[in-house]
């Protein structure tokens, strides 16, 4: 397939300030992700232009027209400041036919409901820890302590701190309180799992296959902290979690438990209807059990994320992962054309 001179639009949300908010930097960092991948794709002998999702969606439709955007490279995470719309913004392009990398509308939901996507897994006997959407700090929970309080349908780590882990119901009910008062939604209260976390990018081009097992090594976590990739530990480089939890990968694993951990990756990128790319995290007790903690379809693709890390490790170039994409939603447009022509 030849793309070179195709025209791309790079999309991306941007930041709302009207939103209150207290993590503001991942949110800003997606406009420097997008710059990054433009870059990369003029390089590579695309015209690539970038286009701003704001607070009209009109505004960016017609961006897409003016520029006759063969294709849309979508980065978008939300819209308007909230991150539960950013299936819409793909339905959107999927209503109008508007081929974009990335996964679809309804994969993008529901991966955003966090509590949905663990029913989903564990139906198809995925391993999920133990828990309960909770919508009040009086309801009861029936799990076992320690417990990890975080929002339902939030990205990128928001609302996962330090003192989200709690070990008595006090402090179960001040974080659950915090989530629904702060996120404006119900929270998901998890058992949670102390131990060992890896992550797993998994990778669409015409087979599915899984990228090498990445781990946050947790051995200079400070003393008095659970052992978890919070905000600051994902955010915040002079932060002392951010330093205490660099990524490895690949991961100082045998080979039987890469092999499971492959596996389960991309079982779950298949049950939640995964396309293109998507991460899959985990998490290891003492006794070797796995978890999956989440599937996220929409990773931080920027060059010093885990995404990016694991294609340098299976040996696979920025530039050709995001033509890889391109060619893949080039392909769903011909599908698509063909099938709307039948009778």
């Amino acid at each position: 397939m030849v793309i070179d001179r195709l025209k791309v639009g790079v999309a991306f949300n941007t930041y709302e300030p009207f939103i209150y908010r207290k993590e503001r930097v991942s949110e800003d960092s997606l406009a420097k992700v997008a710059e990054v991948v433009c870059e990369t794709l003029n390089q590579a002998g695309l015209e690539a232009t970038l286009i701003p999702l704001q607070r009209s969606m009109f505004n960016f439709l017609r961006r897409i027209k003016e520029l006759d955007a063969e294709v849309i490279v979508n980065l978008c995470e939300g819209f308007f400041g909230k991150p539960q719309w950013e299936s819409n913004v793909a339905a959107v392009m999927e209503v109008l036919h508007i081929p974009f990398t990335g996964n679809g509308s309804r994969t993008l939901a529901l991966c955003q409901d966090k509590h949905q996507a663990k029913a989903i897994l564990s139906s198809f006997n995925l391993p999920v820890a133990p828990s309960q959407l909770i919508t009040s700090a009086d309801e009861m929970v029936d799990l076992r302590f320690p417990l990890i309080v975080k929002p339902n349908s939030e990205d990128a780590s928001l609302g996962v701190h330090p003192e989200s882990v709690v070990y008595d119901r006090e402090a179960l009910a001040a974080q659950v309180k915090r989530v629904i008062e702060t996120y404006s939604q119900p929270a998901l209260v998890e058992e949670f799992i102390d131990g060992r976390e890896f992550n797993v990018a998994v990778l669409e081009n015409e087979e599915i296959k899984a990228l090498p097992v990445s781990e946050i090594d947790f051995s200079a976590m400070p003393e008095g902290y659970p052992r978890i990739c919070s905000y600051e530990a994902k955010w915040y480089p002079d932060h002392i979690l951010y330093q205490a939890t660099p990524p490895i990968c690949p991961a100082p694993i045998d080979d039987e438990l890469r092999e499971k951990l492959q596996t389960l990756a991309i079982t779950a990128f298949k049950v939640m209807g995964c396309r293109d790319y998507a991460r899959v995290d985990f998490r290891m007790n003492n006794k070797g059990e796995i978890f999956i903690l989440e599937v996220n379809p929409n990773p931080d693709i920027s060059l010093d994320a885990g995404y990016a890390r694991a294609l340098k490790a299976a040996g696979i170039d920025y530039a050709e992962f995001w033509i890889m994409m391109i060619q893949n939603a080039l392909k769903r447009k011909i599908t698509d054309a063909s099938t709307n022509g039948k009778r």
